[in-house]
């Protein structure tokens, strides 16, 4: 069986050190809270507003650690509160994509790209990989069990050895799927 666990993604953004030091101040630091599953990934103390077109997200989680670009991912719920259109991609696949306002407690930054709704996907390990029969960037369905079980389809494979083997979806996903706090799914080909 090639089972997973499934972690729900909440609304958040990934930050460039330029970005950082505009909103925080030259020279901040993003102070980790908890780790998250992701080997070297963690949830950060610092938080942010977005802001869109249509309104405004309040307290928005910063992932550590920074990356080179500034990416904010949302739900297709939270894109519609701010007024914007993201695309669904990859992380890291931002270009062209939708644009928004990032506020913080010394400044703003107004990105002209980098708004996406993340595209389901399991982050796996190499072993992993070679156990469940998949290649990395393979499209596969996870399907889950229970009451409101569903099939999700267009599940990207990334396989890389940094990774723990997790698939992650948004809030609106799980909330359709009726997943709250740790789940399994198993990949199917």
């Amino acid at each position: 069986m090639s089972k997973v666990i499934i972690e729900t993604s909440a609304k958040h953004v990934h930050l460039s050190e330029k970005d950082l030091a505009v909103l925080f101040g030259e020279g901040a630091k993003l102070t980790e809270k908890r780790p998250l599953s992701q080997p070297g990934q963690y949830l950060c103390e610092e938080r942010v507003i977005l802001r869109g077109e249509k309104g405004e997200l309040k307290n928005v989680a910063i992932l550590g650690p920074t990356r080179p670009d500034t990416q904010v991912e949302v739900s297709f719920t939270d894109a519609r509160a701010l007024g914007v259109v993201p695309p669904v991609r990859e992380s890291g696949d931002v270009a062209g994509s939708a644009k928004c306002t990032i506020v913080g407690p010394c400044g703003e930054v107004e990105i002209p790209y980098g708004v996406i709704v993340a595209k389901r996907h399991v982050h796996i390990t190499p072993e992993d990989a070679e156990k469940f029969g998949v290649k990395d960037k393979e499209i596969v369905t996870v399907k889950t069990q229970g009451d409101r079980g569903i099939s999700f389809d267009n599940t990207v494979v990334r396989v890389s050895e940094k990774f723990q083997t997790r698939m992650h979806i948004d809030y609106d996903e799980a909330n359709a799927a009726g997943i709250s706090g740790e789940v399994e799914g198993e990949i199917i080909k």
